[in-house]
């Protein structure tokens, strides 16, 4: 094997090692940024869309307390806006399961809702309802209650996912490390053993051949340059040694 093959191998196999490292690194890297927008697209929008469900049952809670004041149009504009909203958010999040468990939530959540529609639907204003914070007390707040504590349920579920999704996160980053630390041990490993490899094979043979030809120069010693390669280094020893000859045989005439 030729000295510029040795060389070239040497480079190559070091470039190779730093193409699987930086490939595994950017394989990881992309990975995780997946899971990123995952959470931000499943986990993130199912807990703003709870949110907002939350702010469309107080918006509801408020506009009942309108009605029983009496203050029909107004709380019932209110009421109306607030429904609609709500639904619009639940439906969304029925559509956006992602989690194992959280139809159970949803579901209850759509339960509890109903029982809370099903007191404020009929009319207030104008009843035997009208004023009576008995009623309101009893009946209305505690079924407003229940769906606010389904829904903290639903955001708690989407909330420890996401937690769970950070750590796991957090322990693919350090393993996104790794394939660097490798590259760079196995690059000053490989550095160690190809400079060996070098000295072994090119220095110390070139260092040899200079003794051996200073030798020659000033005693007229025979050229004794044992190298073990056959390469254009052994060729250049073995050129030398003829030229020594040559020169010893026509000083001998």
């Amino acid at each position: 094997m030729g000295i510029r093959i040795k060389i070239f191998s040497g480079f190559l196999v070091l470039s190779l090692m730093l193409l699987v490292a930086g490939l595994w690194s950017i394989y990881e890297l992309n990975s995780i940024g997946s899971s990123v927008q995952s959470i931000l697209e499943d986990n993130y929008q199912s807990i703003h869309a709870a949110k907002i469900m939350k702010e469309a049952l107080e918006r509801e809670d408020s506009a009942i307390l309108l009605l029983l004041l009496g203050k029909w149009e107004k709380g019932r504009e209110i009421i109306n806006s607030a429904d609609s909203l709500f639904n619009e958010k639940l439906h969304f999040a029925m559509n956006n399961i992602t989690i194992p468990g959280e139809h159970i939530h949803l579901e209850a959540i759509q339960a509890d809702y109903a029982t809370f529609k099903g007191l404020w639907e009929r009319p207030i204003v104008g009843t035997n309802k009208e004023g009576d914070l008995d009623w309101y007390f009893q009946k209305v707040h505690s079924s407003f209650l229940a769906v606010k504590t389904s829904l903290n349920a639903l955001i708690n579920l989407n909330d420890e996912r996401m937690y769970e999704t950070a750590t796991a996160l957090k322990n693919r980053s350090k393993r996104a490390i790794v394939p660097g630390i490798v590259a760079i041990i196995s690059a000053l490993l490989f550095t160690f053993i190809f400079s060996y490899l070098i000295n072994y094979y090119i220095v110390n043979p070139i260092i040899q051949m200079t003794k051996s030809i200073d030798l020659f120069k000033e005693k007229r010693t025979p050229f004794d340059a044992k190298i073990e390669t056959r390469d254009e280094i052994s060729d250049l020893a073995s050129s030398i040694e003829h030229l020594c000859l040559s020169i010893k045989h026509r000083e001998s005439r």
